[in-house]
């Protein structure tokens, strides 16, 4: 891994770790109680650390033929990075006392739409598996192949966790919240939107023959 690759990487989790940490110093005194809470978050973390271990746990040199040397991959994953971690960073700060480390309801909880939660339904996430692609780029592909899939998994499952709260919680505006934002991938649903307005449409048949 070069030196643009390490700075890069240990700056932007740097950054987010930081910024995690004084938001739980700031906002833990004013935070919402929790009326409702999943058991799931308790394991997420520890699941990913375990899988970044043993990812490392392989020698370097078996990694060596899923290598990505051209420079075009590591610019690409250097602007990934910094633009997912800007993203997370800033559904973090909009979030402020409402987030939780597990999904969970509080106390006169409020549904977010606007700011990074209209880029995405769920924006730090979406930051953070950017980051891990972007990081995986910078660095060369190799070991970080594996985390990502990993902590896809490990999101996804916690976004249903979430997205069902969230439709028990608001059923009336939950619904078309998830209608017009994508959940993940920003853009989703403008691409498939101007992909049906581009379909050639079926001539009217007659009901004649």
């Amino acid at each position: 891994m070069n030196l643009v690759a390490v700075i890069g990487i240990a700056v932007c989790w740097g950054a987010l770790a930081l910024t995690w940490l004084a938001g739980a110093i700031y906002y833990e005194p004013k935070a919402p109680a929790e009326r409702k809470r999943s058991l799931f978050g308790a394991a997420f973390w520890p699941g990913l650390i375990a899988t970044i271990a043993i990812t490392y746990a392989v020698p370097r040199a078996d990694w060596n033929s899923l290598a990505l040397h051209p420079v075009w991959v590591r610019i690409l994953g250097l602007a990934i990075l910094v633009a997912s971690t800007a993203l997370a960073l800033w559904a973090r700060l909009v979030l402020g006392a409402m987030w939780t480390a597990a999904p969970a309801v509080k106390q006169e909880h409020k549904l977010r739409t606007s700011g990074p939660y209209d880029v995405t339904r769920h924006p730090i996430y979406t930051g953070m598996l950017g980051m891990l692609l972007g990081g995986g780029l910078l660095a060369g592909g190799v070991r970080w192949i594996v985390p990502f899939p990993v902590f896809l998994v490990f999101v996804e499952i916690k976004l249903r966790i979430e997205e069902r709260f969230m439709l028990a919680e608001f059923p009336d505006d939950y619904p078309l919240y998830r209608q017009r934002v994508p959940q993940l991938i920003p853009g989703l649903r403008l691409i498939r939107r101007v992909h049906a307005h581009q379909a050639p449409r079926q001539p009217e048949r007659s009901a004649k023959q």
